[in-house]
């Protein structure tokens, strides 16, 4: 059935649709060529509209080892092309299938490069998937509408309600604060043998220490929350106290509690091939991004302890802080494992900060 994208500055683009749906929400591209599967099931898109650059998804299917969280979490997807048949030995499903069981807004046949280039020029934009309406006056006041909503947070949606305990029962106690957690990223600190303790993105630091963890992680998530603010004044007591991981929203808030700001991206780090440098050397790294905001730099100045461990190639923006004295590391990029059970450099480095521990 005939779909329409409709974005906020009144430009609209034609789609074809399955399902008789409609959502809203911030529009957002991601440029990897495969990991479609993973793109929408981590919680950091959580109430995005996710547009595949990619103009062909869908060829290899889907298989419930490759999610990131147990629900699709974007708010809608946008093909170029859906790929009529899969192949792969551990698919279970087709990615059709796979969107429909979990009853998501997607829309195909859509020209995603000129949406592509025009997000990219104009910057962040709300739009509507819709196959009910196709009046633009009615689908503007609908966005209007939407903006005009009281902040609501996501936090509750992704995150454990209660306290999981998860990994090597003998290994080194580690708290990992739930913002939205992907299975990715616990299964890498499973492999370095921590006993984890997951927990509820709402712990006080007190709440926290009573565990009595060897370090502290904060995982990703849905970014420009408004209960993200809440968790940094939580986790400030700790610095110091605790050695402490940030990694991409988890990175955000732990810059927060050390007093700094963050700014907005005009397009937004969201793919896997973002190059990163570290000051004062000639190495370089490829990493996996997803995300909207950066640390602002002149707001990490004033923060003597802490320094600049890396940064991004195409902009200069900080993708990487850390204080020795303080204990803690912070990754604006998604630190994902390489694959056949490596681990990504900078949570061992984090194991390694554990160890120096007194």
């Amino acid at each position: 059935m005939k779909a329409v994208l409709f974005l906020e500055d009144g430009k609209s683009f034609e789609a074809q649709s399955e399902l008789n749906t409609e959502c809203i929400g911030e529009v957002i591209i991601n440029t990897a060529v495969v990991g479609y599967q993973e793109m929408i099931t981590d919680p950091a898109c959580a109430g995005k509209i996710l547009v595949f650059t990619y103009p062909l998804i869908g060829n290899y299917g889907c298989a419930p080892k490759f999610s990131e969280s147990a629900k699709v979490w974007v708010a809608g997807a946008v093909m170029k092309e859906k790929s009529r048949i899969y192949s792969n030995w551990q698919a279970k499903s087709s990615l059709d299938d796979f969107l429909k069981a979990h009853k998501t807004t997607a829309i195909y046949n859509l020209d995603t490069r000129t949406l592509t280039v025009h997000l990219r020029e104009k910057g962040p934009l709300m739009g509507i998937i819709s196959t009910l309406e196709s009046d633009r006056k009615k689908l503007m006041d609908k966005i209007i509408q939407f903006k005009q909503l009281p902040a609501n947070t996501l936090l509750p949606e992704v995150s454990v309600r209660k306290p999981r305990a998860l990994g090597k029962t003998k290994g080194k106690k580690v708290a990992v604060l739930d913002l939205g957690v992907t299975t990715g990223l616990i299964k890498q600190l499973e492999t370095l043998g921590f006993c984890l303790k997951i927990l509820p993105y709402s712990a006080s630091a007190k709440q926290i220490l009573a565990v009595k963890p060897k370090g502290l992680v904060l995982s990703s998530g849905p970014e420009h929350d408004c209960g993200l603010e809440a968790v940094a004044q939580n986790i400030k007591p700790l610095i110091g106290k605790l050695p402490i991981l940030g990694v991409a929203t988890g990175c955000q808030v732990l810059a927060l509690a050390l007093g700094a700001s963050l700014s907005r991206l005009k397009l937004g780090h969201r793919g896997v091939n973002y190059p990163i440098a570290r000051p004062g050397t000639f190495k370089g790294e490829i990493t996996v991004q997803n995300h909207g905001y950066v640390i602002d730099n002149n707001s990490l100045r004033k923060i003597r302890e802490l320094k600049v461990t890396a940064y991004n190639l195409n902009d200069h923006t900080i993708e990487e802080i850390e204080s020795k004295k303080l204990k803690i590391i912070g990754a604006a990029y998604n630190p994902v494992s390489a694959g056949f059970n490596q681990v990504n450099a900078v949570l061992i480095k984090f194991s390694k900060l554990l160890s120096t521990r007194r």
